[in-house]
């Protein structure tokens, strides 16, 4: 899994998954610069409510 490529899967459909969560946290010291940058937005679009934490169909 890369943060990128999930990124634009939560961005297409509107939520991250609790796994999905567990491993950017868990991950997030092996982070390039550019990938820190890519978590942080993804957390304020969690944050705005635009990104919600569930599951998808």
């Amino acid at each position: 899994m890369s943060i990128g490529k999930l990124f634009i899967e939560a961005i297409a459909t509107g939520v991250i998954s609790e796994a999905e969560l567990h491993w950017i946290t868990s991950n997030q010291l092996r982070f390039s610069r550019c990938e820190q940058a890519t978590a942080l937005k993804l957390g304020r679009l969690v944050d705005s409510g635009e990104v919600h934490l569930g599951c998808r169909i």
